[in-house]
């Protein structure tokens, strides 16, 4: 392995030969893209700071997911905006709310298409806090059963995946239980499992209409600083019942990421929040990087690192990368 015997540059001379060594793979089907949807029809408004990104009415995500599925894109999340809020969040696990009336279109429309559901309540507050409130705090199980009751409601309109983010102590195991008790043993549960109190989630607050109206979420949310703690809350989950361990945010996290994968070796999604996007977004867009170059080199991050899937604003972009790259 010394000089000159071993040169590493042979490798490196063209594109060919670097395909041929190439360790980690991306493809289309390892991205999930996430959807906004919001009431009314044929509406699509934008969100200023996620360029590209907007909240759609119902019939424009379902032009969205024709899109997607063109892409080879699996699955998209959804995450509703409400058209009223209150301090239930009773949106959230209504029969006939914005997530179940768009997961009902897409599936008739596209059954191949997986449909996951974001299954948190701060959409739907009109506090924005992640469930109920009581002496100025979320209270932890008052609020699981509204969870279970939203993830439920969200199975009965056909979702393949529900995702709960709210980050409650418990949350996995009363989902688990009450979709298992109701017909719905099948339907896997993508938890974000190791989620931090992160800076990063600026833009997605804004297009999810989710601002917390008094303090922040640092006392259900993760630590930045800890990274033994994501392993006792992923294994957590993982005993509850989670099919599918998520680390969210994921540029910031790769660490964890790597060491959830080695640790547990289950499936694992990490979400490329809307801030690492909107950073990429605007530097692009201000001619200070190649846009392209930096996405395909942060996803590759987030592959590498040991991901199986990543939630990604990037998707169709990265896909139609791809797609013209290796063309069938």
């Amino acid at each position: 392995m010394n000089f000159p015997i071993y040169r590493p540059r042979r490798l490196r001379r063209n594109e060919r030969l670097r395909e041929l060594i190439r360790e980690t793979t991306l493809e289309p089907r390892n991205f999930i893209y996430p959807l906004f949807v919001g009431p009314g029809k044929d509406k699509a408004q934008p969100i200023s700071s996620m360029p590209g990104i907007a909240q759609l009415s119902v019939d424009r995500v379902v032009g969205e997911c024709a899109e997607v599925r063109s892409l080879g894109i699996p699955a998209v999340i959804l995450f509703g905006i409400p058209e009223g809020k209150d301090a239930l969040g009773s949106e959230a696990y209504a029969e006939r709310g914005v997530v179940q009336q768009a997961i009902e279109t897409i599936k008739e429309k596209f059954p191949d298409l997986l449909v996951i559901t974001d299954v948190c309540l701060c959409e739907y507050t009109d506090h924005g806090h992640c469930g109920v409130i009581k002496n100025g705090d979320v209270d932890n199980d008052a609020t699981l059963e509204l969870l279970a009751r939203e993830a439920l409601s969200h199975a009965q309109a056909g979702a393949d995946i529900v995702a709960p983010s709210d980050m409650m102590d418990g949350r996995v195991g009363a989902i688990r239980k009450a979709l298992d008790e109701n017909g719905f043993a099948q339907t896997p549960i993508m938890a974000y499992a190791a989620k931090y109190a992160s800076g990063f989630y600026g833009p997605f607050r804004e297009a999810a209409e989710s601002t917390p109206q008094f303090g922040d979420r640092r006392s259900y949310q993760m630590d930045p600083a800890n990274a033994e703690e994501a392993m006792r809350e992923v294994e957590l989950d993982i005993r509850e019942g989670a099919d599918i361990v998520m680390v969210k945010p994921a540029l910031a996290y790769l660490d964890v990421i790597y060491r959830v994968k080695q640790k547990f070796g289950y499936p694992l999604a990490a979400y490329n929040v809307s801030g690492e996007y909107s950073m990429i977004k605007a530097a692009g867009q201000n001619g200070w990087i190649d846009e392209p170059r930096i996405m395909m080199e942060v996803l590759f991050a987030i592959r590498r690192a040991g991901a199986d899937m990543i939630l990604t604003y990037f998707a169709k972009d990265a896909a139609r990368l791809l797609q013209k790259k290796n063309p069938s």
